[in-house]
């Protein structure tokens, strides 16, 4: 890379050099793939290649390369660790491949300046291991990477398409490459029968929530101000003076109605211009009930009680249904019932309804088809159900005086239902989704994983065993994830008609551009490998 020692590629007179009497390629434009998985297909830049306005690594990863390996012979200097180290990061996320950069090692530091001899493997923005430095000996510094994940966000993002990844490349002279298109090098990789010794990498079992408490309080913080500022933004649009919201003490109307709280503070709009309804049905418990009275009258919005039982009794007898049938139709009717009175009462308020349903719900159809299922816009419908819980301990610590802190950390500890079965003899909650559905952790790292990088079923049961190891068995696992699919694929049809809501990460289920699926697809071929592992 300088000059005093070697000669800018672009002059080197052949794309060949003779080494041990064979022809071996030379040059700026080479890629390196393996036979047997094509995936597998690495290219090399030096040095200071990494700190250029425009890197040779940016052509390789347009062309194909998975992982950019870059030997570097930089000095060390005070305060630049922190910044090579910032821009492997960096570099990694940019190609959406694997950045792998070895500095030389203290042993070759000589006259004026010293080598640290630091390693790093990062992945797609995540830095996966790396060395200490200035340490004397050997240091080897190994990572899985996902060649996979990494395919599927490269597709994802056009990088390796031949439209617009190698049109912009092609549009872009590089004056360290000569005229000649790439040339790739084939090899087989020895020792892939190795006995498989487990998995190096740390599966995050949460996806959806960042690992550290600082940048998780960060992302909270982003999320409700997203949230928030897309209901401004529809309330502004449609002129809407009054935001109504069904109140039940759970997690999705309660994080509802704390961004439309700071929705309303951030338009300086009173919040008894927003309506707090609870409507107790045949499954309301006295706890819920409770909470959900308490967290409307600390938060000063103007509340609302309305029992929906006779009306629901009256819809019985309407339809010939037997109240003391306790089946879909008996739940369903409290659902819509309830969507009824505040779509009727938004009609006469000229108000918005504000939509509580979660993206956790949205994947697995858990929401009652034109009952909780619908609304005028609805702010949680981006938020994962285990997300919910931290946003909730978030604005418990930054967003609540002590009345409102106390009513919302009981309505964390309480379980997920949607109460619309009648309470125990002892009053408790009776129906518990996770019961029903499975457990929302396993749900949403499946959400995550498969709308994410596509990870297929034998893949993804793999990751989550090794995700969730101690705490759910592989069968446990493996009948969840037939679940999920089942159900994934079943209710498309629920999702291709949702109301519009603010989307907050990578992963939406909106049909508007984000997530496209046909609503009679099947899950058959997913299942059917499961059924083969």
């Amino acid at each position: 890379t300088e000059d005093r020692w070697f000669a800018p590629a672009r002059d080197a007179f052949s794309s060949y050099v003779r080494i041990c009497n064979q022809e071996v390629p030379f040059g700026t434009n080479l890629l390196f793939s393996n036979y047997e998985n094509c995936k597998l297909c690495f290219a090399v830049e030096f040095g200071s290649d990494l700190f250029a306005p425009v890197n040779p690594g940016s052509y390789h990863a347009v062309y194909g390369a998975s992982i950019i390996f870059n030997l570097s012979a930089s000095y060390e200097e005070a305060g630049f660790h922190e910044y090579r180290r910032e821009l492997v990061r960096i570099q990694s996320a940019r190609y959406n491949s694997a950045y792998v950069c070895a500095s030389a090692g203290t042993g070759e530091s000589t006259t004026d300046g010293v080598f640290g001899g630091y390693g790093i493997i990062a992945e797609n923005g995540v830095v996966l291991e790396e060395s200490e430095r200035f340490f004397t000996g050997c240091r080897v510094v190994m990572a899985d990477v996902d060649f996979e994940s990494l395919a599927s966000e490269k597709m994802k993002n056009g990088i390796v398409s031949k439209g617009m990844g190698q049109a912009a490349a092609d549009s872009i002279p590089a004056p360290w490459m000569n005229a000649s298109k790439y040339r790739k090098v084939c090899f087989y990789l020895k020792g892939q029968g190795r006995k498989f010794e487990g998995l190096k990498r740390y599966v995050n079992p949460y996806p959806f929530v960042p690992q550290s408490k600082k940048k998780r309080d960060e992302y909270c913080s982003e999320i409700i101000k997203i949230q928030a500022t897309g209901l401004a933004r529809r309330m502004l649009n449609t002129r809407s003076r009054r935001a109504l919201i069904g109140v039940s003490g759970g997690l999705d109307s309660t994080l509802a109605l704390l961004v439309t709280v700071n929705s309303f503070d951030m338009m300086k709009k009173p919040r008894e211009d927003i309506i707090g309804i609870t409507m107790p049905g045949f499954g309301t418990t006295k706890k819920t009930y409770d909470n959900a009275m308490e967290l409307m009258r600390s938060l000063g919005v103007t509340t609302r009680e309305i029992d929906i039982k006779p009306a629901c009794l009256q819809h019985f007898k309407d339809i010939g249904h037997d109240p003391g049938v306790h089946d879909v139709t008996y739940e369903n009717v409290q659902a819509r019932e309830r969507s009824q009175v505040l779509m009727d009462i938004a009609n006469k308020e000229n108000g918005l309804v504000i939509g509580a349903g979660d993206l956790s719900e949205l994947a697995l159809g858990w929401c009652t088809y034109n009952g909780d299922h619908m609304s005028m816009y609805n702010v949680n419908c981006g938020v994962p159900k285990t997300m919910e819980r931290y946003l909730l301990q978030w604005a418990a610590g930054n967003m609540a005086d002590e009345k409102t802190r106390n009513v919302l950390l009981g309505i964390i500890d309480t379980p997920i239902t949607p109460e619309l079965l009648p309470p125990t003899s002892r009053g408790d909650i009776s129906q518990k989704t996770e019961d029903i559905v499975g457990p929302y952790e396993l749900h949403d790292f499946f959400l995550y994983h498969m709308l994410r990088y596509g990870t297929p079923p034998k893949k993804m049961l793999f990751l989550a065993e090794h995700a969730f190891a101690g705490k759910y068995s592989a069968d446990t696992i493996k009948g969840w994830l037939k679940v999920f699919y089942r159900r994934f694929f079943s209710q498309q049809f629920k999702r291709s008609c949702m109301p519009d809501g603010p989307r907050v990460s990578a992963v939406s289920l909106s049909p508007r551009g984000a997530w496209s699926m046909p609503s009679d697809g099947e899950a058959r071929a997913w299942l059917e490998e499961l059924e083969n592992e």
